[in-house]
């Protein structure tokens, strides 16, 4: 295996020489601006580390690489409407930078794009990215169902936001492994251990995401640091500080994520300090510990040398221990 600076140059460049400028360009315009945002590239990446790992060529995998980079941005122009956000990477969300339908319709054509992409492989490798994509798909729309609807409701308990994680973040991240396994021809069975690692590895990324979005660097960040206690949504952090405040404090946080101030600054300060006094950002932390420990074992079962096991571990670990 490469290093995963090789792996991103050789992706990048792949993007740009196969994303051309077309036709109707208030259609295409807004595409080639969210992909060219940058982002870690993280499920890219993972595609090609893992069609690499099981002994394939990760020049083979780039268009499932792709595949999974392009849905996944269609989701955030998706998303970013739905939350009325006002950045994504450090820069003016599609729907503000042009309007809501161009962001509608352009994310419609990612999605379709996506697809198109399992056509340069052969039918049965097709068959079975096609099947893993639709799948996968259809668990990230359900959850940003889940997000949307914990928005407005007292009682989400911390398996319901989870479960909520694994739909809309994670399963990408198993995908975009289980892919390259796919591409590589890797045996059922190391399919599926690379996916839950992903999996796992996706929970733990969502949690460090969360805990971010609260206590990261505006900055480094890239989006509006504060922005889910904005949109009032109830994140681990929200829901452990809940869980061990006292009944002055809960009482203050349930107020504090049922109202929507012109100005947030205070709103936004209160639920952080909430968030520290009451243990609820040291358990977030511990939580991702946790979760990227259990990746890490998944490892194990993996019937690939120790020296990609560990390289595999080591993207984890720098991933766990951003900043942005």
């Amino acid at each position: 295996m490469q290093k995963i600076s090789f792996y991103h140059t050789a992706f990048v460049n792949y993007l740009e020489a196969t994303i051309q400028v077309k036709e109707p360009a208030s259609l295409y315009d807004p595409i080639h601006y969210i992909l060219d945002l940058g982002g870690k590239r993280l499920r890219p990446l993972l595609t090609l580390m893992t069609a690499d790992a099981f002994d394939g060529d990760y020049k083979h995998a780039m268009n499932a690489a792709l595949s999974i980079e392009i849905f996944h941005n269609f989701s955030l122009i998706h998303d970013d409407i739905m939350d009325d956000a006002p950045l994504r990477r450090g820069k003016p969300t599609v729907h503000e930078k042009w309007d809501v339908n161009t962001g509608i319709l352009s994310g419609d054509a990612m999605l379709i794009m996506a697809y198109q992409l399992f056509e340069f492989y052969d039918p049965k490798t097709f068959q079975d990215l096609a099947k893993l994509f639709s799948k996968t798909a259809l668990e990230v729309c359900e959850g940003q169902q889940y997000d949307m609807d914990f928005e407005t409701r007292d009682d989400v308990s911390i398996p319901e936001y989870l479960k909520m994680v694994e739909c809309k973040t994670a399963v990408l991240v198993g995908a975009a492994m289980k892919m390259g396994a796919i591409v590589a021809g890797a045996s059922k069975e190391d399919q599926d251990h690379v996916y839950e690692f992903g999996r796992l590895l996706g929970i733990a990324f969502q949690l460090q995401d969360d805990y971010l979005d609260a206590f990261g660097d505006p900055e480094t960040f890239g989006k509006q640091v504060g922005g889910d206690i904005i949109e009032n949504k109830k994140t681990y952090l929200f829901l452990k500080a809940v869980e061990f405040s006292n009944g002055d404090d809960q009482l203050q946080l349930e107020h504090l994520f049922g109202i929507n101030p012109s100005d947030a600054t205070d709103k936004i300060e209160t639920a952080k300090q909430i968030f520290q006094t009451s243990g609820s950002a040291d358990a977030t932390r511990q939580e991702i510990e946790n979760y990227t420990k259990m990746a890490f074992e998944v490892l194990d079962e993996l019937s690939i040398p120790e020296d990609k096991k560990d390289m595999l571990k080591h993207f984890g670990n720098d991933l766990m221990n951003r900043r942005v």
